[in-house]
């Protein structure tokens, strides 16, 4: 029997919102037929990609009203997640929800709540996790190459931070809580994923300490330009940030695992380049990439005792594989669909993402707090059983 047209909306259709384009696939019986957004200006693009006939609207309430969609994209700024995801769920609406879940711990678990009660399918964006560069980290860790993983660490140079997250509401503690739950929920999650255990206990410490030196600020009226150039160097010559900036531009968590596992994470704002760096460290060896582009990016492995070995022992290329971040979006649109369609497993996991919220919301507060360290609160059990049956392990 064929199978009836998943009908999708999408909730933020500017910006992250362009991510839907992948999963609009009318051959396949996929189609993007509405959009909502605050700013007129992101239906041009959203026309362009999808049709003159597709419905567009500044609520989001009038998109979820529509029996014919049973599906939405909420890719809308990130302390708006909970309202429309929440709403969505309410609607029936099976959702594809951008990270983080939310900016508090509580409006991760309200939202799982509501997915179980409505039971209503729920994905999460860690789009990280489709990368071919961390899925090939993770087979080699699982392979036993590197032995019972104990140790793993993240440093994430951000060169793009002043542009992107300092110039509109990523700056504010009250839209963003921090960045290192913001930008870094990507890392946690991937650093959970790679160790095989979830965070129980942080601590942090960081600072503001470049971008509340510069002085020129853009209006509270006006809306931050945040694309960014390879001009805006250095970093103190930066114009037009947000009137308001009270998140740390350096941040430093350490994390114990539930399994035992010691993790810690590093994140600037200010970096000439912009990668991430992943060391994972087991019993027999240790992984770590350089680059993190695929074509231009390679992970190395080293299992003999050496000198140093800067080529490790062994090297594995990963190759460019075509569409944004790394080739991860055109893969989680998809299996979104599929998920939604067919039932399909995902890579992705709510109570992964939760727990990375969660994680980087204790460490914001350690950090605030003087570097104490915080206990992650646990996520009911029924919870955690009924998320992650659809997990592919």
């Amino acid at each position: 029997m064929k199978k009836r047209e998943l009908r999708i909306g999408v909730i933020g259709a500017g910006g992250r919102g362009a991510l839907a384009m992948y999963a609009h696939q009318p051959r396949q019986g996929v189609r993007i037929v509405a959009g909502a957004d605050v700013s007129p200006k992101a239906f041009v693009a959203f026309r362009e990609r999808f049709g003159d006939d597709v419905f567009c609207t500044s609520d989001y309430r009038e998109l979820l009203k529509r029996d014919d969609i049973g599906a939405v994209f909420v890719t809308s700024p990130d302390f708006l997640h909970e309202e429309h995801a929440l709403a969505a769920l309410e609607a029936g609406k099976a959702v594809y929800l951008e990270k983080p879940m939310a900016i508090t711990i509580e409006g991760c678990d309200r939202i799982l709540k509501t997915a179980f009660r409505k039971k209503v399918r729920l994905m999460l964006g860690h789009n990280m996790r489709y990368m071919p560069l961390i899925r090939k980290m993770r087979d080699i860790i699982r392979s036993g190459a590197i032995g019972e993983v104990r140790a793993g660490w993240c440093r994430h140079f951000v060169a793009y931070g002043g542009d992107a997250y300092f110039k509109d509401w990523h700056a504010e503690r009250s839209k963003a809580t921090s960045l290192l739950l913001q930008k870094g929920a990507h890392d946690i999650d991937v650093l959970h994923w790679l160790c095989g255990g979830y965070s129980k206990r942080v601590n942090a410490m960081g600072n503001l300490t470049v971008y509340n030196q510069i002085k020129d600020r853009h209006a509270k009226s006006e809306r931050g330009d945040a694309s960014w150039s390879m001009a805006h160097w250095p970093p103190l010559s930066q114009k037009g940030l947000n009137p308001v900036i009270d998140v740390e531009d350096l941040s430093m968590m350490l994390m114990e695992l539930d399994n035992g596992v010691q993790c810690s994470y590093q994140q600037c704002h200010y970096a000439p380049d912009g990668w991430r760096n992943y060391t994972v460290i087991g019993t027999a060896g240790r992984i770590e990439n350089f680059g993190d582009v695929p074509g231009h990016c390679a992970i190395r492995v080293w299992n003999r005792r050496t000198d140093y070995n800067p080529y490790g022992d062994e090297q594995h290329f990963i190759p460019d594989i075509g569409g944004s971040h790394g080739g991860a979006d055109p893969q989680i649109a998809m299996a979104f669909a599929d998920y939604v369609r067919f039932g399909k497993k995902i890579l992705t996991s709510p109570v992964a993402a939760r727990n990375s919220v969660a994680a980087g919301c204790m460490a914001a507060q350690s950090l605030r707090y003087g570097g104490k360290p915080m206990d992650i609160p646990p996520l009911a059990k029924n919870l955690v059983d009924y998320f992650q049956k659809d997990v592919a392990e």
